[in-house]
């Protein structure tokens, strides 16, 4: 009698169908996804951070039950419906012969090993605070020069000095040429927009509006050219008109346009480099941090995110990071004054050239031996922390302690006295493992650190809050490790930095990526300069200026170069009141008399001037009058300065673009403003 084949009904083909695509998809996207990128989003590093095994169990943190996760080998192979089953000869089918059928053997997948750890990490037992630990030998601090400022502390510096340091006269006119250059290309290509070629003391101009910005922060940059009663703002229309300052950001470049075609076509090859639009302003403005400033013994080494909506693979995630998308970049910071040493911008997928990691070649490439000398003391996160790189800092000279996770290769595996799940707060263990010193502390939570310089315990407290049983709450003392302390201290260095940038950030909207990194690095020029302006008047023991006043005084100093004007006034002014200085009370009145007849005289002067363009001033055409009558009152136009519309009149004299219709008589009105 033959057995009654099982019947499925459409949504039960229709279950069986969707579960084995959906396998099918989920392996196929995990054998094709890239590890080593996963790893990165994850801040997880693919080379130094130990593969946790499938079929292992995982323990969660603070005491939670441990989950058993299955292994890949034994996973559920899915049957599509309709299949026949085999029975071998002589056996007799099941009345449930579903169950008996004989399946396909599953593959097998051998999960990943995970790299063995050294041996002495293995080895030896955690140790409690009671036991006392050796105290280091302290490293030599042998700099290559004077830690601090790199100038001379007899001189007067005004802001501006100290921001052409960085933006010197070659790095203008590198930036002028190649602005111009690309201009002229985007021109050539049919862009329509007005240009003329920029130089060095306009470009100062701009930078000028480009930090006042980030004062006063509008909505858009075209808000400040605007003279309703809602927008008022003189400095900018004072500096430059603003269809000039968007033409300098339309057409701004760092690059050789020409350098920038050949490297295009390279695009997928070994020669290929991501950042060669960049690199000419970089390499400057690394050169300028490295020059003219010396860190001292403290070092810290941390991201950096720099804002971007582009579409660009070089854009990366940070989910702890305020500002989760972006450009990272890599910074070394001093720990005490926050200035910006040195950086480095992640480039995305690129393979580490050492192999040994990007965590790893991020703090290696920070480090110049030859620039800083040796004895220092590096801070870092858990991302960089590992045995290898601490032993390689030991090797050169160089000090380090940082946050480490506990699944870093070369962490200590033993569980022998090691920190128990109910342990009290404040609890500790160490262990040494040559130079290396580990240590668990437990706070609100587990806190595990590495560090080549400092001692396990030396009797250290903090306070804390703790709750008692009755539910009020008191403060207690709590035992401290020594690198805990030391770690809190010094490792803020390049946090400060970002707080000194975010307060008055130059930051803005804009569609090409570059353009990013470029304001970037004027922050971080404006910082590094208000650094070097406050170490140098604590020096002298003066009061520095705030950020703010700083910024202020570098806008105006900026919007006067290449004015004649300003210049000779300033000089005036100074020689002025250097001069009432030195004369004495008897000469004050004769001084005064002086004063008042060289006003007058001035203010005679400008009203012949006056009176001089008055009679000159009549309205003209701003260009030549096409032949075409359907364009003969619209081809050519420009934007009236007063009220912003498109005009076909201009002032002969004053060659400003105004409006002369019946409800809109912007050319006597601006003269009558002008010469009020």
């Amino acid at each position: 009698m033959a057995r009654k084949r099982k019947r499925f009904n459409v949504a039960e083909v229709h279950k069986e169908l969707f579960r084995s695509d959906d396998e099918f998809d989920s392996e196929s996207n995990e054998s094709s996804m890239d590890s080593g990128e996963e790893w990165t989003v994850n801040g997880i590093d693919g080379v130094l951070d130990i593969k946790a095994d499938p079929s292992s169990t995982v323990t969660r943190a603070r005491g939670k039950k441990s989950i058993s996760k299955p292994s890949p080998a034994k996973r559920r192979v899915s049957r599509r419906p309709g299949s026949s089953s085999h029975t071998s000869a002589g056996q007799k089918p099941s009345a449930k012969g579903s169950k008996n059928r004989a399946r396909p053997a599953p593959a097998e997948t051998t999960p990943p090993t995970p790299p063995t750890p050294p041996p002495a990490a293995e080895e030896g037992r955690w140790c409690d605070p009671s036991e006392k630990d050796e105290e280091p030998p302290p490293l030599k601090f042998c700099p290559k020069r004077t830690p601090g400022v790199q100038l001379d502390f007899q001189k007067d510096y005004k802001p501006s000095d100290i921001f052409r340091l960085f933006f010197s006269k070659d790095v203008l006119q590198d930036l002028c040429r190649n602005t111009n250059k690309y201009a002229a290309r985007r021109t050539a290509e049919g862009m329509l927009r007005q240009w003329t070629d920029v130089n060095a003391d306009e470009m100062l101009r701009f930078l000028s509006v480009i930090i006042y910005l980030g004062l006063v922060r509008p909505s858009a940059a075209r808000d400040m050219w605007r003279r309703d009663r809602l927008h008022s703002h003189p400095f900018p229309t004072s500096v430059m008109a603003g269809y000039r300052y968007e033409a300098i950001s339309a057409y701004l470049h760092m690059s050789d346009p020409a350098g920038d075609a050949v490297n295009n076509q390279l695009r997928g090859q070994p020669g290929y480099d991501r950042l060669f639009c960049l690199k000419p302003l970089m390499e400057q403005i690394l050169t300028a941090c490295r020059t003219h400033y010396h860190p001292h013994q403290n070092l810290a080494i941390d991201e950096r995110m720099v804002a971007t909506k582009a579409r660009i693979g070089m854009k990366r995630y940070m989910k702890d990071k305020p500002t989760k998308w972006g450009f990272k970049l890599f910074v070394l910071a001093d720990s005490s004054s926050g200035y910006t040493c040195d950086f480095n911008i992640c480039q995305g997928k690129a393979k580490s050239p050492s192999g040994n990691g990007l965590s790893f070649d991020a703090v290696v490439n920070l480090l110049h031996v030859p620039y800083l000398g040796t004895g220092y003391t590096v801070y870092v996160d858990n991302f960089y922390t590992s045995s290898q790189l601490f032993r390689h800092l030991h090797g050169i000279g160089f000090g380090a302690c940082g946050t480490i996770r506990q699944t870093r290769i070369g962490f200590p595996r033993t569980t022998n006295n090691d920190l128990p799940k109910n342990a009290d707060r404040g609890d500790l263990r160490w262990i040494r493992d040559g130079p290396l010193l580990f240590v668990k502390w437990r706070d609100t939570r587990d806190v595990t650190l590495c560090s080549t310089v400092h001692k396990a315990f030396s009797g250290q407290s903090v306070q804390r809050r703790i709750k008692n049983p009755d539910g009020t709450w008191s403060i207690q003392k709590v035992p401290v490790p020594e690198p805990v302390m030391e770690y809190n201290k010094f490792m803020g260095g390049v946090d400060l930095s970002d707080a000194l940038i975010k307060y008055f950030s130059v930051t803005q909207k804009s569609r090409r990526w570059y353009v990013k990194l470029f304001l970037h690095f004027i922050d971080i020029a404006v910082v590094n300069s208000f650094i070097i302006h406050k170490e140098m008047a604590l020096a002298r023991q003066k009061r520095p200026l705030t950020q703010k006043r700083f910024r202020e005084l570098l806008c105006m100093e900026l919007a006067d170069c290449g004015n004649p004007q300003a210049s000779t006034t300033g000089k005036g002014a100074s020689g002025a009141s250097s001069s009432s200085l030195a004369q004495g009370p008897g000469q004050k009145s004769k001084l005064k008399v002086q004063c008042s007849c060289m006003r007058k005289a001035k203010s005679n002067n400008l009203k012949s001037q006056r009176k001089q363009k008055s009679q000159g001033c009549f309205p003209i055409p701003v260009c030549q009058i096409s032949t075409n009558p359907f364009l003969k009152a619209s081809q050519g136009r420009r934007r009236c300065v007063r009220c912003k519309m498109k005009t076909m009149f201009k002032c002969k004299s004053c060659d400003v673009p105004l409006c002369l219709v019946v409800d809109r008589v912007c050319f006597t009105d601006w003269h009558e403003e002008k010469s009020s």
